[in-house]
């Protein structure tokens, strides 16, 4: 006849008798710890791509398509906005290769660069800032920068390709243009502060 477990540990010991739980491994356990390594990855993953799209987009493509517009610089690359005269230049110097050209990258790097930096940007704000008034207003500068860009970009890809130039188009443009560089500064002080907030209640233990 079978021995019960109490039975075989008072013959043998508690070695004799398996243990009536499972045993729980504690080292696969999500502890804050593991959680904030986690976030901490994924920031400087999107970190490293915003920068990469950034400087490919910025830096290199937008300045290698002056090349096929007669030296003329894109409409992207103006911080402080372009005039019709500019406009009309470039849409007689680019050809319908070098226009798909800027709305193909427009639409990959471009439409990346915009959204990896947002996301990025709102889960280093929503890791580092507690309050969430103070949260939710700088998460708007990213997310407003973000449609901005969109919207700039395709914008620029319809003025350029439009019959007919219209100047009101150009000026809509133009200030989309700006205001995504502005909305992009903004967006990079907020994390600035959000940062600085998190570095502040992190210490704010320690020294009480």
């Amino acid at each position: 006849m079978a021995k019960t477990p109490a039975q075989r540990a008072s013959k043998h010991g508690t070695t004799a008798t398996p243990p009536s739980s499972p045993v729980v491994n504690t080292s696969t356990r999500r502890t804050p710890q593991k959680a904030q390594g986690n976030a901490n990855l994924i920031l400087i993953a999107g970190s490293v791509a915003s920068l990469f799209l950034f400087a490919y987009f910025h830096l290199m493509t937008l300045n290698q398509m002056t090349a096929l517009a007669d030296g003329l610089a894109m409409p992207q690359s103006f911080v402080f906005g372009f005039d019709v005269a500019h406009v009309q230049a470039l849409r007689a110097a680019m050809d319908a290769d070098a226009l798909g050209q800027l709305n193909y990258v427009g639409k990959t790097a471009g439409t990346l660069f915009a959204l990896i930096f947002a996301v990025t940007a709102l889960t280093l704000i929503a890791a580092n800032v507690a309050k969430k008034p103070l949260r939710w207003a700088l998460w708007a500068l990213p997310l407003a920068f973000a449609a901005i860009s969109l919207w700039a970009n395709a914008a620029v890809d319809s003025m350029l390709g439009a019959e007919t130039l219209n100047a009101g188009a150009v000026s809509l443009t133009s200030g989309l243009v700006t205001a995504s560089w502005m909305l992009l500064l903004a967006s990079l002080l907020a994390i600035g502060a959000a940062l600085f907030l998190g570095r502040k209640k992190k210490s704010a233990p320690a020294e009480g």
